[in-house]
Parts: structure tokens; C-alpha cells; sequence
């Protein structure tokens, strides 16, 4: 909702507002402190995969009040291969913990 009504506001001015958000856990301190440690530390993303999405979004077409998914937004630019963005190499898609909020 925050991010429709500030997408509204700031319309006028050229101002976008989204909301971006990882598909996978990201290896960042609070999933290691919070959600499980080394074990979902080593099934993450790196925070790499997050800032290459945000680059897209905020470098991109002038999309405003919308939720994008950080592997959509990758996709959409012709990326498909997510396997270096791993915390650990090696590690399948499959085996990543899902985002506790998607």
C-alpha cells in the first residue's frame, strides 16, 4: 500500500516508487542471525543478485507502483543463469531457501 500511495504522490514530479523483493533468502547478518545461520547462509543468494535487480529498476523504463520479484526483474533484462549469484558455488536453485515473505 505504501508503495502505491508514494508511487501516486510523487507521480507528478518524475518520481517512481516500487518494491523490490528476492525470490530466495539473501546471505546478508540478519538472515545468519535470524533464520538459521551457516545452514541458510550457505543455501542464499549473495547480495549481488539484489543490486543488480535495484540497477535494472532504477536505471530502467520509469515502472512505478509496482511489487517486482529481484529474479523477474533479471529475467526480463535476458538474464536466466542465477547459478553465480550462490552464496555457495555449486549450490541448485532448487536447494535455495524460498524468501520467508513471498
Amino acid at each position: 500500500m505504501a508503495t502505491l500511495g508514494i508511487a501516486a504522490e510523487f507521480a507528478r514530479d518524475g518520481i517512481s516508487a516500487n518494491t523490490l523483493w528476492p525470490r530466495t533468502t539473501i546471505a546478508t547478518a540478519a538472515v545468519q542471525n535470524l533464520l538459521g545461520g551457516d545452514l541458510v547462509m550457505a543455501r542464499s543468494r549473495t547480495p549481488a543478485i539484489y543490486a543488480d535487480a535495484a540497477y535494472l529498476v532504477l536505471t530502467g523504463s520509469g515502472r512505478t507502483g509496482e511489487t517486482l520479484i529481484v529474479e523477474d526483474v533479471l529475467e526480463e533484462s535476458g538474464v536466466t543463469d542465477f547459478s553465480g549469484y550462490a552464496a555457495v558455488p555449486g549450490t541448485r536453485d532448487e536447494d535455495l531457501f524460498p524468501d520467508i515473505f513471498l
